[in-house]
């Protein structure tokens, strides 16, 4: 039996604010296996994206312990950290985050680089990954010039480029209207399965959640 890509044991977090102590995170214990989908459902403000930065590695703060890809973060130093963040994760937000001077392409091509994946590797990645979200004709055209769907399958493609173990997506479709999220969220499953990586996809949508593999549910700092 193959081991989880991401493993949470008693996941905590508080936080003050004016004087008072808010436990934001409890005790989330969770595991995630390798091509596994996971909507983590909950409304707004229940902690889903404290969560994901969890898992991310964006931020220190928190009590447990979060296990990579076998790798204890907590008995990893920061360059260990960002290794696990750069080699196993990839990242898809709310709002896209392209950056506004690089072409659609580009943006794809950035976080390759990054990596050390030679250019032409890159590119051929990047134009293969932005063709299966239906933008193999819009390769050269910056954000500005793409609409709020598109941008976000950039994005999309962005987050997936380095062929990561486990996507992070928080309200991956939230800034779009309905017709243009179901579109979009449909292409970023298919993807997501076809490249064989596991997703966990925080949601307030419960319609949107239903597509995925596994549902759970973010309830007063803990899942249920």
């Amino acid at each position: 039996m193959s081991n989880p890509v991401v493993e949470l044991k008693g996941l905590t977090r508080s936080f003050e604010q004016g004087g008072e102590r808010i436990d934001v995170l409890r005790g989330v214990d969770l595991k995630i296996m390798p091509g596994e989908i996971v909507a983590l459902l909950g409304p707004s403000g229940s902690g889903k994206s404290t969560l994901l930065q969890a898992v991310g590695l964006l931020e220190g703060g928190f009590g447990g312990e979060i296990v990579i890809a076998g790798n204890s973060a907590e008995k990893s130093d920061a360059n260990a950290r960002t290794s696990l963040r750069r080699d196993h994760l990839g990242f898809v937000y709310q709002f896209h985050h392209l950056l506004p001077d690089f072409d659609a392409r580009e943006n794809v091509v950035l976080p390759q680089l990054v990596a050390g994946r030679p250019r032409g590797e890159a590119e051929e990645r990047a134009e293969q990954l932005l063709t299966a979200l239906g933008l193999g004709h819009r390769l050269t055209h910056r954000p500005s010039q793409l609409s709020g769907g598109e941008q976000q399958r950039v994005a999309v493609a962005r987050g997936l480029a380095n062929r990561p173990a486990l996507v992070l997506a928080d309200e991956p479709t939230g800034n779009l209207d309905e017709a243009t999220s179901d579109k979009v969220l449909e292409q970023f499953l298919q993807l997501v399965r076809g490249e064989g990586s596991a997703a966990l996809v925080a949601t307030h949508n419960e319609r949107l959640a239903q597509r995925m593999d596994r549902v759970v549910r973010l309830h007063e700092g803990v899942l249920g």
